[in-house]
């Protein structure tokens, strides 16, 4: 018989999510700068796909009775020469610049990856063709590309994406190729071959999933710089037009108030910082993460 006084204690295994949670638990509360990371692209996501439950006001409406308030509580950050709420209009930017460069982004990952797993995998001739295109690109500076694209196609959000495409596909063809390169020495695609498996079966189900993770690495490390790109072209004239809110186009248009109301390029610009502070810290903790190598 059983004392009733005793306590006796099950010991459950955890179930999936469980060990999933503390698992997850462990990673964020060793990695300082993911955590960080995580909570400022977290918050800046949520700018972007809910914009008008933060924004008090609509980006373009304009009073000029109410130009150039200072910062108040009706107006947090502000307005701006004629009058438009500068919160709102950083708040609608945010969906504009993060949603160009997103897109600007995804693109070259998906066409870099494609181009870099096969020539990696392949070489010869097709190796040479794309890498030495690849080297004539990235000869120029990334800024310096991106002012000359938008340049002769003339200013806009669609050509916008296209130089920023134009400029980062190489930069993912280039870990996606070297990446294949290790993958392709490895002793699994010796066997495979061995074995009479096709090389596109095992390049596009095997080494293309052992080489994604890198991928994600470039994607939150290039995504800060491609920031600071579209805000300079922007800034310049080259990217989105007005009356579309932008932080480069804000930053552009409250140069000549710098001095009676500099609010109009401070916020942005703090915008931008953030920004790429979040999203290179989530970077950095998710390559010490992914790639053991990069520690």
């Amino acid at each position: 018989m059983i004392d009733a006084g005793l306590e006796t204690t099950t010991y459950r295994p955890l179930t999936g999510a469980r060990a999933a949670l503390r698992r997850s638990w462990r990673i964020l509360s060793t990695s300082r700068d993911l955590a960080i990371g995580l909570v400022l692209t977290a918050l800046l996501a949520m700018v972007l796909l809910f914009p008008g439950l933060l924004a008090g006001h609509p980006p373009n409406d304009i009073d000029p009775s109410r130009a150039l308030l200072a910062p108040s509580a009706q107006h947090w950050f502000g307005t701006d020469e004629i009058g438009r709420d500068v919160f709102s209009r950083v708040i609608w930017g945010t969906r504009v610049t993060l949603g160009m460069v997103s897109v600007a982004l995804a693109i070259p990952a998906l066409i870099g990856f494609v181009l870099g797993l096969v020539a990696g995998f392949v070489g010869g001739p097709i190796d040479n063709l794309v890498s030495r295109t690849v080297d004539l690109i990235l000869s120029f500076p990334s800024m310096i590309t991106a002012v000359i694209i938008t340049g002769i196609l003339g200013p806009g959000l669609r050509n916008g994406v296209l130089a920023l495409c134009i400029v980062y596909i190489p930069m993912f063809y280039r870990v996606a190729r070297s990446a294949t390169m290790t993958e392709a020495n490895l002793s699994y695609v010796e066997a495979a071959r061995s074995l009479g498996v096709r090389d596109a079966t095992t390049m596009f189900k095997h080494v293309s999933r052992n080489i994604v993770g890198q991928l994600v690495i470039q994607f939150t490390v290039l995504f800060p710089a491609a920031i600071q790109i579209a805000a300079a072209l922007g800034y310049l004239g080259l990217g989105v037009q007005p009356p579309t809110p932008d932080w480069g186009a804000i930053l552009n248009q409250g140069k000549n108030y710098l001095f009676n109301a500099p609010w109009i390029s401070v916020f942005p610009g703090l915008s931008i910082v953030v920004a790429a502070l979040g999203l290179t810290l989530l970077g950095r903790g998710l390559q010490n993460i992914l790639d053991p190598r990069g520690r």
